[in-house]
């Protein structure tokens, strides 16, 4: 339970229950996103104060299960919104929406408490960009870098790999760059956060992690608070620590969805598709407090569900409007075994132009999309008449197209143990050496099945 000290005088007493929204009559309305705090069969649990219903009467969502909650009930404010525990010890730990241990570990030590509600830094106190946060991962770093500072979503369907490429990042962070990492999994499943948890254990991911989790089973309240928690915690650890921080959602779809249910439980009238009317807003609050200050970075990289593949779906584009770089995974990629599935023709960044890239890396990106752009014009061509059939400059450029989609394909450290095969990590400048050498041709001659899940072209498989 969140650590809430309530008043010595109730403010007022539920009047009535509807699933997880619990209105409450009382003399003094407290504000909107105050925290309240009730009694449940022994235990405790925690309201939010969302809607003020008239002079008297104020509905709130319970951020616990309100089985066993009964009319008259006695409720208390907290004194403030709600809050969570922050502490340096913080990494490694597994919490939950409330900054409570969900790993069996000690409680965070109460020290100091931040509001997960709270105005992004000034726009005194905000740094631009300051240059691409290199990951190791070959496709990302050419052809859709990541933003010192700035945003990216992974945009896919089920089973694509977001989550394998979440763990990859986290990993990539507190290895190349000396860096922390906090998760956010909101509406995780609890295989799934179970699976995570004891994944990056095993790897040595944790030490420099903090995983804060909603499970789907919880209240949608919950799965809608969540990702603020993780955020609380980011900020603080930007800083104290003034160091790279990596932000991750998993999954930002999921957030929206919570949003949506609160909103259909206060009553609104839905908009676009169904949506909440305040869709815009929600997502704006979450995505405008992830900014870098002069005290360190925080980089966001948020995964995120596009139903039915359907990138015009208005959940999508609202997320999309705040982005500074997409990944979009394609379930055609990864049928034909090309991971990470990466669609490298509609995967792009807003910084890739060259005069921030620079004229080397923007040439080679330049070049090899054309040289993929070209094959794929190419593929029915060359299913229904076979590639003798075009010319030879076709022929070539078809050629080192596929040796280059394959390079682009490497292992990862997070699936070495179920794989066998050692995750690799490939610096940018060895990168750009190798796709310039596939361009010039001086791969030709070699297998294409050389090129495939490798590191660098000058390493040993």
């Amino acid at each position: 339970m969140i650590a809430l000290e309530p008043s010595a005088a109730s403010i007022g007493r539920v009047a009535e229950i509807h699933g997880p929204v619990v209105d409450i009559a009382c003399e003094t309305l407290p504000p909107l996103h105050r925290a309240l705090q009730l009694s449940i069969d022994g235990g405790s649990a925690v309201l939010e104060v969302l809607h003020h219903l008239d002079s008297h009467h104020v509905r709130a969502i319970a951020l616990h299960r309100t089985a066993g909650l009964q009319r008259g009930t006695l409720v208390f404010d907290s004194g403030g919104p709600l809050r969570v525990p922050v502490s340096g010890k913080c990494l490694g730990r597994l919490l939950d929406v409330f900054g409570a241990p969900l790993d069996g570990g000690p409680p965070l030590a109460p020290g100091e408490f931040r509001d997960l509600l709270s105005p992004p830094p000034s726009l005194r106190e905000t740094m631009p960009s300051s240059g691409i946060l290199e990951t190791g991962i070959k496709v990302i770093d050419l052809l859709c870098p990541f933003i010192r500072g700035g945003k990216t979503g992974l945009f896919g369907g089920a089973g694509v790999g977001k989550t394998v490429l979440i763990m990859e990042f986290m990993q990539a962070v507190a290895s190349l760059h000396g860096g922390v990492s906090v998760f956010a999994g909101v509406g995780e499943r609890i295989r799934e956060g179970h699976e995570l948890w004891h994944e990056m254990g095993d790897n040595g991911a944790l030490a420099r992690a903090l995983l804060v989790f909603g499970q789907m089973d919880e209240s949608p309240g919950v799965r809608f608070r969540v990702g603020l928690t993780a955020l609380a915690y980011a900020e603080y650890l930007r800083d104290t620590l003034n160091k790279e921080v990596l932000f991750l959602m998993d999954n930002a779809f999921r957030f929206v969805q919570a949003g949506s249910e609160v909103s259909g439980l206060l009553g609104r009238m839905p908009a676009t598709v169904g949506y909440q009317p305040t869709l815009p807003s929600e997502v704006a609050e979450l995505e405008d407090r992830i900014v870098s200050s002069r005290r360190g970075d925080i980089t966001s990289v948020q995964a995120v569900y596009v139903p039915a593949d359907d990138m015009t779906d208005p959940a999508v584009g609202a997320i999309l409007a705040h982005l500074d770089t997409r990944v979009i995974l394609s379930r055609s990629q990864a049928g034909k075994g090309i991971y990470p599935a990466v669609d490298p023709l509609v995967s792009g960044s807003k910084v890739v132009d060259r005069y921030f890239l620079g004229e080397r890396h923007y040439t080679v990106a330049q070049d090899v999309r054309e040289h993929l752009a070209r094959y794929r014009e190419l593929e029915d061509i060359i299913t229904m008449l076979g590639i003798e059939e075009l010319s030879e400059e076709d022929q070539r450029v078809v050629r080192r197209a596929r040796k280059l989609q394959r390079y682009l394909t490497q292992p990862f450290h997070s699936l070495a143990a179920h794989m066998g095969v050692p995750g690799v990590s490939v610096p940018l400048a060895q990168m750009l050496a190798d796709c310039e050498a596939f361009l010039r041709g001086d791969y030709d001659d070699l297998p294409e099945d050389r090129c495939y899940m490798r590191g660098a072209m000058g390493v040993k498989p």
